[in-house]
């Protein structure tokens, strides 16, 4: 499972609020000055440009298309001054120019000074064709336009910031994410190497000894290393099964243990959660819905990137639901599908649910579990 970052969802969310405006700001402009058809094309090539680099921004790609969009702007900027006569039309190149400086590896403070000045100096040549209320054509032309460019363009520069923070909280939300699964990796070793690790040390020394009694000359000592072997060939049995059961999670584990570990684990990951008891777990069915619980915590931390975490518990069953479910088709999760044959091997059910961004794991046990 994998959803939009939050940094792709803040940009998604100004492209919805902002574009139409731009737009609608945009034709009302065009349509207030344009004297001809051709005057339109030109006003409306800024418009364009404009919605185009903020579509490209609010995706988190500017660069790709700031050179072309910049020209563009720039271009519109003397011809409104010149031929249209409109003050309106800085605010393509000031709005691009915005954009793309912030996002600029170095010289990001002389790329602002220099948008401000060209904006003030084309501003300026309208008094080469209006020699009427030169206040008035400075004060239109040139401080509204270079005041508002600043303005635009400084508050890029902690808006860029807030981003670059959310960026790196989202990373880090990975990287507990990580070590929380790394955390799980551990767990399973550990719970390995006490089933192996111990059964191969007492193997080594029952086949050593076994080894020395086969040459021994007694029948006790025959009847001893037969005895010996027997009982090496059901450790090894016993811990072939146990290896598959750590395997499948279907090692005896505790809900309550489980429960305070997938919270910790959560709470680490930056994930909130909520724990709903709607009544007290089954003790015959406690082992199995903690494993439910646990395949589905580590699912949640390795594919998901989930900011809220629900579980519910009854007697029998349970729930548990994120918000971190990605808009395609269900992934192959194999831990819950081993562990759906479990469950209904036992008579039970387990769910699995992806819908509009939440994702549902749920098991259910049939209440004749307890009354046996």
């Amino acid at each position: 499972m994998d959803t939009e970052p939050a940094q792709g969802q803040l940009r998604r969310l100004n492209l919805t609020m902002f574009l139409p405006l731009l737009a609608v700001v945009g034709a009302i402009s065009v349509a207030d000055y344009a004297r001809s058809w051709w005057e339109a094309v030109v006003l409306g090539a800024g418009v364009v440009a404009t919605m185009v680099c903020f579509t490209r921004w609010a995706a988190g790609d500017v660069l790709r298309v700031a050179l072309p969009c910049l020209v563009v702007t720039a271009a519109v900027w003397p011809f409104a001054v010149l031929v249209v006569g409109s003050s309106a039309a800085f605010f393509g190149v000031s709005c691009v120019g915005s954009y793309v400086i912030p996002q600029l590896p170095r010289y990001r403070v002389a790329a602002a000074a220099a948008l401000a000045v060209y904006v003030g100096v084309v501003g300026a040549t309208r008094l080469l064709v209006s020699h009427e209320d030169v206040p008035g054509v400075l004060f239109q032309f040139v401080l509204v336009p270079v005041g508002v460019t600043v303005v635009v363009v400084g508050l890029m520069f902690p808006n860029k910031g807030f981003y670059d923070v959310v960026d790196e909280l989202e990373e880090a939300r990975e990287r507990e994410a990580e070590l929380a699964v790394i955390r799980e990796r551990v767990r399973f070793a550990g719970d390995l190497h006490d089933i192996q690790g111990h059964t191969l040390h007492v193997v080594k020394l029952k086949t050593a000894l076994a080894q020395k009694l086969v040459d021994g000359d007694t029948d006790a000592d025959t009847e001893r290393a037969k005895q010996e072997l027997r009982e090496i060939h059901a450790l090894v049995s016993e811990t072939i099964a146990q290896t598959k059961e750590l395997a499948y999670a279907q090692r005896r584990l505790n809900l309550s243990a489980e429960l305070e570990n997938a919270r910790n684990l959560f709470e680490a990951a930056g994930i909130r959660v909520r724990v709903n008891r709607e009544a007290d777990v089954d003790q015959d069915a406690s082992e199995l819905l903690g494993q439910v619980l646990r395949e589905t915590t580590t699912n949640i931390l390795r594919h998901a990137q989930a900011t809220r975490v629900r579980i519910t518990l009854s007697a029998t069953s349970i729930t548990i639901v994120n918000d971190g479910a990605q808009r395609a088709p269900l992934p192959e999760l194999r831990g819950l599908a081993a562990l759906r044959q479990r469950v209904a091997g036992d008579g039970g059910e387990l769910t699995v649910e992806q819908d509009d961004g939440r994702f549902l794991t749920a098991a259910t046990l049939p209440h004749r579990r307890s009354e046996a």
